[in-house]
C-alpha cells in the first residue's frame, strides 16, 4: 500500500504530544533500519540509563500485552474508516 508523505505528516499532527516521541523514535529507527526488529536480541541488550518518559511508565504498568489495531488508531485518535 503506498503512502503519500503528506498522509504521514496528517497523521503524526493528529497525535497526542505525549505520543509524538515514540512516533519520532520509531520514524527516525526505520529511516535507519527497514527490518522488524529481533525481540529476543532486543531483550538480551543493556539498559540505556535513559529515563522512561510518562508514557513510557504508562505502558508498563498496562496489563494487557497486546493492542489491536483499531485500540491502537482509537488511543490515538485516528480516523478507523481510512481507505487503503
Amino acid at each position: 500500500m503506498a503512502i503519500s508523505n503528506d498522509e504521514l505528516v496528517e497523521m503524526v499532527k493528529k497525535l497526542p504530544q505525549s505520543a509524538k516521541k515514540s512516533a519520532y523514535d520509531y520514524l527516525k529507527y526505520l529511516t535507519i533500519s527497514h527490518t522488524r526488529p529481533n525481540w529476543d536480541e532486543i531483550m538480551e541488550l543493556d539498559p540505556d540509563g535513559t529515563p522512561l518518559t510518562e508514557e513510557e511508565e504508562r505502558q508498563l504498568k498496562n496489563n494487557s500485552e497486546f493492542v489491536s489495531w483499531e485500540e491502537a488508531l482509537n488511543e490515538l485518535n485516528l480516523p478507523t474508516d481510512t481507505k487503503s
